[in-house]
């Protein structure tokens, strides 16, 4: 059977929490939700496996575990186990490649405030040509929610408003799919779609004359009003379409100089998902994240996703 979403599961706290993201994605999207577990036969057994068991057994358990826990709490949800004996990064990326989405889990918070991602995860984020999502650790439903007033019961608090989906434009790089991955997420969630773009200043003049750059180079953009208005003039116009084809979603944008990662985590701390991209053009597919992207997925929140495009 063939399931739009993918999440891949390990055993840990936050593969956990990413299947339960996942299957409400899933639920979403009216499709099922396939649960996958890689693992590989060692000369001697791998010293998290009791005793007892085998490397085999361990395994099954471990998928079994994770694939009971949604059931109960998704009953109506078509799920499919997949029991893999590969390495974990092609295991999950070649998952990937039959689904429209693949969703793993982070870490939690690691000792420099930011969000450990994991070598797996971060290697299958690089090399997907599907979107990923990173859910960290500890992520619940009621997350995805604004926060729910006092007297609320806890049953109604997914009753509540999503909060905003949060979008991170590049107008220099403008892509179809990623635009339209974040339009529609916020459509299904009923919610707003958020909008940043961060343009850089130029640096200030040099004083020593031998320094100013030669006349012969193009000179860069002017930074204050003409830069603040080209830029908001881009995301405009990178944007008219999409906002005619999804009508239902409330769009704002931000359109600011500074960092684009620090606006972007800055912009994440109240919302329900990140939307950012990977370019797989201009150097070996899968080699990097780039800086933005590896800067998000490091320090966001909220769910991140990934989406990669040419």
């Amino acid at each position: 059977m063939f399931c739009n979403v993918v999440v891949g599961v390990d055993g840990s706290p936050a593969s956990l929490a990413a299947a339960h993201w996942a299957a409400h994605e899933a639920s979403r999207r009216g499709t099922g939700l396939a649960v996958v577990h890689a693992w590989r036969r060692h000369p001697h057994p791998a010293p998290y496996v009791p005793r007892d068991r085998t490397e085999h057994d361990w395994a099954e358990q471990t998928l079994r575990d994770a694939v009971d826990s949604v059931r109960a709490a998704h009953p109506g949800l078509r799920i499919v186990d997949r029991l893999v004996c590969d390495a974990p990064v092609a295991a999950l990326v070649a998952a990937a490649a039959e689904a429209e989405l693949l969703v793993l889990g982070s870490l939690g918070m690691g000792r420099v405030s930011g969000f450990v991602m994991g070598s797996v995860s971060q290697r299958v984020v690089a090399r997907s040509t599907r979107p990923v999502v990173l859910v960290r650790a500890g992520l619940s439903a009621a997350d995805e929610h604004v926060p729910a007033a006092d007297g609320i019961a806890p049953e109604e608090i997914l009753e509540t408003p999503y909060r905003a989906v949060v979008l991170g434009l590049d107008v220099q790089h403008p892509c179809d799919e990623l635009i339209e991955f974040a339009f529609d997420a916020a459509r299904r969630r009923g919610t707003a779609l958020r909008v940043v773009h961060a343009f850089r200043t130029p640096p200030r003049p040099a004083s020593d004359p031998s320094l100013v750059t030669p006349p012969t180079v193009p000179s860069v953009p002017v930074a204050g009003p003409e830069a603040l208005a080209a830029g908001e003039h881009a995301v405009v116009a990178a944007l008219r379409p999409w906002c005619e084809k999804y009508p239902t979603v409330f769009v704002t944008e931000t359109v600011t100089a500074g960092r684009a990662a620090t606006l972007l985590v800055h912009a994440a701390r109240d919302a329900g998902l990140l939307v950012v991209g990977r370019r797989t053009s201009g150097g070996r597919l899968g080699a990097h994240t780039g800086p933005v992207t590896h800067a998000v997925l490091h320090h966001a929140a909220c769910p991140v996703v990934v989406v990669p495009h040419v």
